[in-house]
């Protein structure tokens, strides 16, 4: 395991993102909707690093899938708490790698009536998306290349999400 990202270095590209986001939703009523499980501890940090006092907090967990076409699905296996309708979103997750979650829930989130809809990420794979995926993320936290990743939400088949910084367990 090599750590590319320390838990110092987190912490202070959260802060500045937050400080974007903030301004840049100045203003404005913002719901953050976390994906559930591994954009928990980032959106945890980020909703503190907002400040915003009219922020709202909800969560979906979504699982995808490959049907017998070996097209990629998302199963919502829990859904929002709040109606989407005329609210500004922003969508958090721990990685941006093909994008096909964030665009799903973006899509779903857009066809259910919301506002505006944008999303941002702790790390962004600098790697080819198929078309169907969201191409970038609209705040990214730190741009790396294919590796495989854990910790600070990300899992290893469930294993190394509370890991306090973000490792590579490529060799």
């Amino acid at each position: 395991m090599k750590i590319l990202y320390t838990r110092d270095r987190i912490a202070a590209r959260v802060t500045e993102m937050g400080a974007e986001i903030t301004e840049f939703y100045r203003g404005c009523d913002l719901t953050v909707v976390a994906l559930m499980t591994g954009g928990l501890y980032f959106a945890a940090d980020l909703t503190r690093a907002i400040k915003l006092s009219s922020l709202k907090l909800d969560s979906v967990a979504i699982a995808s899938y490959q049907d017998d076409r070996s097209s990629e699905k998302l199963n919502f296996r829990s859904h929002l708490k709040l109606d989407p309708t005329g609210r500004d979103i922003l969508i958090v997750d721990e990685v941006l790698d093909t994008g096909i979650t964030l665009r799903g829930v973006r899509d779903f989130l857009l066809a259910h009536g919301a506002n505006r809809v944008r999303s941002a990420v702790m790390v962004e794979k600098d790697i080819l998306r198929p078309k169907r995926g969201l191409e970038s993320a609209d705040w990214v936290g730190f741009y790396t290349g294919p590796h495989y990743l854990v910790g600070y939400g990300l899992d290893s088949e469930e294993l190394y999400r509370n890991l306090p910084y973000i490792a590579t367990l490529d060799n």
